[in-house]
């Protein structure tokens, strides 16, 4: 057999691939019977602010995986591709290098289809999308129309995150460790007037709904944690010289009565109107500005204790005692009600901030866990205490039970060029106004300049600006801000489903069909942003009639970020050689394999050029193995019971499980090479051939062009559209066994393992089960007890 050439290879197949468009899938003729299996894969469209670099390799490759393994074993897959291209990621780009966004954007994606292509991934190029395409945002500013109509989306003004660097405004979830996540600079705060999204009501709906999820526990902990819900009491806090009540959110009510004294978060709303008449004015509006820079991770982590007297006093209603009124970062508007009732005896950073200032500490609750000090509530056990002081607040109207939550509404105008217009009209005598459905889409104007001066450079663009009101037909003021880029990838997965619908984002009844996404990929980053975001999205569709599901993401794959000498490789830190080099040296099979052979998928992983060197032997190894069993060896007839024939109904009986319910890629790659090490140490055996046909089958996900090349080879061919094959029961009774593996004595998953594996392999094979994983939640493993064929437990302490 000639000498494999990755190249001539890899060229001929992608070739026949898009010639027989092998991978599009039609959508059904309405009321036409169709496959009850489907399989929506998906992956977190790419930016097109560069091009793809090594860590694009490992999430795509992840999806072609699957998608081929889902076709394969008899579902309808549908598996698109687009391009998140509006937002900060390509304006910032764009600026770098001087040149205006929509070239930036159009020439890489050009290169990012050509690099896909070149990697073999299966994709149906026939609902490719772009997010700055009128054609699609036409209907981003439909959706809004919608969500506006609803009352879901609303204007006011509002202290934001701002980033002086990219001047604009930065969603929360956009701010790590007080510097925005785009550019690191620090960020301020700054009072404007912002659209938002009410995605507050859903905070229960976001955490109860959970439950349908198929997801990493630590992404649901990390969503659980951002929205932070919390329960409690609502309590008023009267101040007499400016006639108003301050609510105060705490989970403490059973200490009100050792409150002595009151803070407010820099941010509060009413620190302007203290200000104003304390003589303190100068002061405080100091400590506000300098307080606004530090990183909200170091305020609350309440080191460094500072904080100004505000001259007012709040009268605390169980008790009437008026407390000193004080502005300290170390209390957020994230949480509550950005105001608290201090109680340094049963609170360590109260009591730090009263140490500092010398403020007095009160203690009202004793070791035994009752009430003391605390009027006719003395002697109760703190947790009733709790209960009858929230009733006696309410009964008084000084207070209520309440929840609280961390999450706050999400906040998507940006003062920026690059983004979707948001389609609304002020006008003097009518006030906001929503642009006709009929005249969408409101087209992103040219703009001499889109550079970033603090305001948003649409204002610039005077005649595209002046426009008459859609109601009255005065002149108007179109809205210059855009939105968040986040809005866009909100709902993209839904015009896949129906990407040249003229008439709608998406017919229903075809959305509904595909949806939810089946399998979704995409970086850990993401977990409290863009996922939220979907979620929040979808559920609002529902409601509003446009989808059937609550849900966008039925089961969602975290994966690890690729590093190169332990720094992470992405577009802005660069690192590792391209794609395309990758390619051009090694081939793209190679490139596919020695990504996913690093390790578990879900967890950083290093990347060196020794392991696509090695990939690429294996892969030569290969070629001339069963070059040599398809020369040698006649097709058909049914393998024997020895040993080849078992390894390989093993090998298939691994893959199946590993692929289909354990969601471990790096283990399929390690079964195959060992059964292409026992073919090649028995080539003349009966079942030599099966045991080709079940080493290149088996291999296809992952390294396709070759794999295909060869089965021609054996005599077949469209390897991509024949099942994936089945394990024999019968040869795998005495050779597997069931494993179960237990956390501190308590089962936590089952499945079966062969029967000759050593100890370190059972063990390994227990700490690799996503199901364990969730139950060792990082602890030390202390002990580990096996049983022979039959358990491992795992002793966390």
């Amino acid at each position: 057999m000639d000498r494999y050439d990755a190249h001539t290879v890899e060229t001929k197949w992608q070739r026949i691939w898009d010639e027989s468009r092998a991978f599009e899938v039609p959508n059904p003729e309405p009321g036409a019977p169709r496959n009850e299996r489907k399989s929506y894969v998906l992956e977190m469209l790419p930016y097109p602010s560069g091009t793809l670099h090594i860590g694009h390799v490992l999430v795509y490759t992840l999806g072609d995986v699957l998608a081929h393994f889902y076709r394969r074993t008899g579902s309808d897959v549908l598996r698109p591709m687009g391009y998140d291209s509006f937002g900060l990621p390509a304006e910032n780009a764009a600026l770098k290098e001087g040149e205006h966004p929509r070239d930036i954007v159009e020439r890489n994606i050009v290169s990012i289809r050509r690099t896909m292509k070149r990697l073999g991934w299966a994709i149906d190029w026939s609902r490719e999308l772009s997010t700055h395409d009128p054609e699609y945002y036409r209907w981003t500013q439909w959706l809004f129309l919608k969500f506006f109509e609803a009352g879901h989306t609303y204007r006011k003004a509002a202290l934001v995150n701002w980033c002086p660097n990219d001047q604009t405004v930065l969603a929360n979830e956009q701010v790590r460790d007080g510097h925005c996540e785009r550019c690191g600079a620090e960020v301020e705060a700054r009072k404007l007037e912002q659209w938002f999204f009410r995605i507050t009501a859903y905070a229960d709906s976001l955490l109860d709904e959970m439950k349908d999820l198929d997801w990493p526990e630590r992404v649901l902990a990390m969503q659980r944690n951002w929205i932070g819900r919390s329960e409690g009491a609502e309590v008023l806090f009267r101040v007499d010289e400016l006639d108003i009540d301050i609510p105060v959110f705490t989970t403490r009510p059973d200490t009100l009565f050792g409150a002595t004294f009151f803070v407010l978060a820099p941010e509060h709303p009413l620190v302007d109107r203290l200000a104003e008449q304390s003589p303190n004015a100068d002061e405080i509006r100091t400590y506000v500005r300098k307080a606004g820079a530090r990183p909200v991770e170091e305020r609350a982590a309440g080191t460094d204790k500072t904080g100004v007297f505000t001259g007012f006093f709040a009268t605390n209603p169980v008790n009437d005692a008026r407390i000193p009124i004080w502005v300290a970062d170390y209390v957020l508007m994230d949480y509550g009600t950005g105001a608290i009732m201090a109680v340094p005896a049963h609170d360590e950073r109260d009591g730090e901030f009263a140490e500092r200032f010398d403020l007095p500490v009160k203690v009202v609750i004793d070791d035994d866990g009752k009430l003391v000090d605390s009027a006719q509530f003395a002697g109760l056990p703190h947790d009733e205490a709790a209960k009858a002081i929230v009733e006696w607040l309410g009964s008084h109207g000084r207070g209520r039970p309440a929840v609280s939550y961390r999450l706050r509404d999400w906040g998507y105008s940006r003062q920026r060029y690059w983004g979707c217009p948001i389609p609304i009209v002020y006008c003097d005598d009518c006030g906001i106004v929503p642009v006709p459905e009929e005249e969408l889409p409101v087209i992103l104007p040219e703009v001499e300049d889109y550079k970033p001066k603090g305001i948003p450079p649409l204002a610039q663009a005077e005649d595209w600006v002046r426009v008459p009101c859609p109601q009255c037909g005065k002149e108007g003021r179109r809205e210059v801000e855009t939105m968040d880029t986040f809005v866009d990838s909100s709902w993209y997965f839904l015009r896949y489903c129906d990407p040249k619908n003229e008439d709608a984002p998406y017919d229903r009844e075809l959305a509904d069909s595909w949806m939810p996404v089946d399998h979704y990929t995409g970086g850990l980053d993401h977990s409290t942003v863009h996922l939220i975001y979907a979620r929040y999205f979808q559920k609002v569709l529902n409601e509003l009639g446009l989808s059937s599901h609550r849900e966008p993401f039925k089961r969602f794959f975290g994966n690890g970020f690729v590093t190169q000498g332990g720094a992470k490789i992405s577009k802005r830190v660069g690192g590792a050689a391209t794609p395309d080099e990758l390619v051009e040296s090694y081939g793209a099979d190679a490139t596919r394999l020695s990504i996913l052979f690093i390790g578990p998928a879900d967890q950083d992983m290093e990347w060196t050029p020794s392991g696509v060197e090695g990939m690429q032997r294996f892969l030569r190894r290969l070629w001339r193995l069963v070059g040599e069993v398809a020369d040698n060896s006649s097709a058909g007839g049914a393998p024997d019971d020895g040993a080849l024939a078992r390894r390989a109904h093993r090998t298939i009986a691994r893959a199946t499980d590993d692929l289909g319910r354990r969601q471990q890629f790096h283990t399929p790659i390690a079964a195959v090479m060992e059964l292409v090490n026992d073919l090649s140490k028995a080539p003349d055996d009966p079942a030599a051939r099966f045991a080709a046909e079940t080493t290149v089958s088996l291999i296809q996900p992952y390294a396709p062009h070759v794999a295909e090349e060869l089965w021609e080879r054996l005599g077949h061919e469209r390897l991509w559209e024949q099942p994936w094959p089945q394990a024999d029961p019968a040869f795998l009774e005495e050779d597997t066994f069931e494993l179960v593996v237990q956390v501190n004595g308590k089962v936590r998953d089952r499945f079966r393992v062969p029967a000759d594996l050593p100890e370190d392999e059972l063990v390994a094979r227990a700490k690799e089960s996503p199901k364990v994983q969730a139950h060792l939640n990082g602890g030390e493993i202390r002990q580990t007890i096996v049983v022979p064929r039959k358990l491992v437990n795992l002793v966390v302490g």
